[in-house]
């Protein structure tokens, strides 16, 4: 016991109280919050079975601040290769879509897919696999917060508007997901399968530019 203390004890203020240690803190897990993150957790994810066949997750590409946002898929055998959302034949066709509508990739438009792996064989994705990187998808929107959301093909259409109604029946309206609007239009890996439907995607991205124009 100190002097101090002895003096205190004498002096009837006993017991001696004394402050315990600071415990230290529990850390906790908490989900990616900024670009850093989120571009850590994607490639560190096993959250389901594609994770063993990927050669490199596919993020996505473009402005972090952009106001349009594209939607795909999942990626293909080029794009796990490159590790780049839409390359290729199908890439060039989406590049020259955009400049159609006075765009380009990069400038004010941000790329991604649903999927962040690619599923083998090119195969749908299964309803798990999507449930899993679905939370990837909505923090890339959260951090991005584009004016208007374009998604691309059958596949984004109906998982982001959690449907099964054909894309024809989508095209033309105007949806809401994570509280952005979205417009739907085919995919550019489509298009070079279906040349005719060609037309339709530009009655889409022109409805796109006029809708966006209006927000």
């Amino acid at each position: 016991m100190s002097r101090r203390d002895e003096v205190l004890a004498e002096m009837g203020f006993s017991p001696i109280w004394k402050l315990r240690n600071k415990q230290p803190a529990v850390e906790r897990e908490t989900p990616p919050t900024g670009w850093i993150e989120l571009k850590q957790a994607v490639p560190a994810c096993t959250a389901c079975g594609l994770h063993k066949g990927r050669t490199q997750t596919v993020f996505g590409v473009g402005d972090e601040q952009a106001d349009w946002l594209l939607v795909g898929e999942a990626p293909g055998a080029e794009e796990d290769r490159l590790g780049e959302p839409f390359v290729g034949q199908a890439g060039k066709l989406l590049d020259n879509m955009l400049a159609s509508i006075g765009l380009a990739r990069g400038d004010n438009v941000y790329i991604c897919n649903v999927l962040k792996c690619r599923p083998p064989g090119n195969r749908k994705p299964e309803p798990d696999e999507v449930a899993k990187c679905t939370p990837f998808l909505q923090r890339q929107i959260g951090l991005i917060e584009p004016k208007l959301i374009v998604a691309m093909g059958r596949f984004a259409a109906q998982t982001l508007l959690n449907t099964d109604a054909s894309i024809a029946s989508l095209r033309g309206r105007v949806h809401q997901y994570a509280g952005r609007p979205l417009i739907v239009t085919y995919h550019p890996a489509y298009l070079l399968r279906n040349l005719p439907d060609k037309s339709k995607a530009w009655q889409d991205l022109v409805f796109a530019r006029r809708t966006m124009a209006s927000l």
